[in-house]
């Protein structure tokens, strides 16, 4: 769309991460141990995501729901300075902001998260005027957001009237019953997601059937693949990109990194080779530094490894 406010508008949760480090296996019996470290970052799929594409040069917004609470004052400074618009966010009083909590042993994760209002936003909060301010709608963690599933289908719908392109990442589903999106992927432009929980979703057996299951409801598929690099399929043609080798340090919010950069690429016309690899370079980059944002690049950083 010409003239539009945001390249993106972001219909999410907001919730703050605290990543704990080192020897994180709790045990109970009133045993007390020490971590590593402990770090307050910026949480929830949706706000990385955000801030992975401001990072990279895009006009990002954001909207979705907070108490007015430590918590969300954190998050929502956190994003300003990010240049993430916030002027959308709806404080509810009432209610707490929810609270993801990491324990982190090198690659991989645990997660605890209270829900306080991660779950609260509907698509009637998002009015049309600021939907037809953007070029392009995301929608992360659709198994959290409880209230914004029965009417996400009509909400892609009426951004396709307003000229406004698609994209969803799924994320795990916490109960395991990987439901109530069928509709919505018809009407879903793009689809990301990791191997688990594209093979979740279709009950397949191994990632290539469950990626061309998906890919026929779809216009493009991206598939995460962790150190393995990714897939993607568009128009029936497949591509598979490989991982940039680094030195991790946290993967929290990797998968959202790589989501900024393959919409990014999305938006700019690329071909599905070179979205997939600065998706990936995003991905591989944000691992560097503890937490979801501390490590995403700027375009310029990531252009350097995939330009090679």
């Amino acid at each position: 769309m010409m003239g539009s406010d945001f390249d993106i508008l972001v219909a999410g949760e907001i919730n703050p991460d605290l990543i704990l480090t080192g020897d994180v296996e709790p045990a109970f019996g009133q045993v007390e141990k020490l971590v590593s470290s402990a770090d307050l970052t910026i949480g929830s799929s949706s706000v990385i995501f955000a801030c992975g594409a401001a990072r990279l040069g895009l006009k990002v917004s954001l909207i979705g729901v907070c108490g007015d609470d430590v918590w969300a004052h954190f998050m929502l400074d956190e994003m300003h300075r990010r240049n993430v618009d916030v002027s959308g966010v709806i404080i509810r009083r009432e209610g707490q902001t929810g609270l993801s909590l990491i324990l982190n042993q090198g690659s991989d994760r645990a997660i605890l998260t209270y829900p306080g209002l991660i779950p609260a936003l509907r698509a009637t909060d998002i009015p049309d005027e600021l939907l037809g301010r953007a070029r392009h709608l995301h929608v992360s963690s659709f198994f959290l957001q409880t209230a914004l599933q029965p009417d996400l289908p009509d909400l892609f719908r009426q951004a396709h009237g307003l000229g406004v392109t698609t994209s969803l990442d799924t994320n795990y589903d916490p109960i395991e019953k990987w439901s109530g999106f069928k509709e919505l992927l018809s009407v879903t432009n793009v689809l990301m997601l990791n191997e688990k929980e594209a093979i979740s979703l279709t009950g397949e057996i191994d990632v290539e059937r469950a990626a061309n299951s998906l890919s026929s409801r779809v216009d493009v598929l991206a598939v995460k693949l962790g150190p393995a690099g990714a897939l993607g399929i568009q128009g029936g043609r497949e591509c598979s990109v490989p991982s940039l080798p680094v030195q991790v340090v946290d993967t929290v919010g990797a998968g959202d990194s790589f989501d900024a950069g393959f919409i990014y690429g999305f938006l700019a016309g690329w071909d599905l080779e070179r979205a997939l690899t600065l998706a990936c370079t995003c991905g591989a980059l944000s691992t560097q530094k503890t937490g979801g944002t501390e490590g995403q690049p700027t375009l310029g950083e990531a252009m350097e490894y995939v330009s090679r």
